[in-house]
């Protein structure tokens, strides 16, 4: 038998033969004949508040001044301790034209504290699922 060259070549070596297999993926819609039913509620349920609540007021009081500035001199909206004190000026007519502090209003700020209590009804969603066959027989 006559021997070629390429199997001369090839007769120490081991062939291994390779496979692959190839995959295909679909989807499709089955019918199970079941569904589900949702039952969702509201319950009201009352809740109690209990907070402090900061109020402010303010008292404000007149005070007679009846002082003659000079016009360039005219004083500015103050603060003593709590109380803002905003002059009350106007012009009157003397010999010159003189402004005069008419009266100063005192506004202090008074910081008051109240207990405040209320009921308040809170809301929440309650549900139930129900679960059932082709026939409506419930499971």
């Amino acid at each position: 038998m006559a021997v070629n060259s390429e199997d001369q070549a090839t007769e120490g070596v081991l062939r291994v033969p390779v496979v692959a297999e190839e995959l295909a993926i679909g989807t499709r819609t089955v019918d199970t004949g079941r569904g589900v039913r949702v039952h969702k509620s509201v319950v009201e349920q009352p809740v109690t508040i209990d907070e402090r609540l900061g109020r402010d007021e303010v008292e404000v009081r007149h005070v007679a001044v009846d002082r003659i500035v000079a016009a360039d001199e005219a004083p500015a909206n103050r603060y003593e301790g709590d109380t803002l004190i905003v002059p009350v000026l106007e012009e009157v007519l003397v010999v010159e034209r003189r402004v005069r502090i008419k009266e100063e209003l005192h506004i202090t700020r008074i910081r008051r504290e109240e207990h405040h209590q209320e009921e308040v009804v809170l809301k929440a969603e309650q549900v139930s699922v129900e679960r059932f066959d082709e026939s409506g027989t419930r499971q």
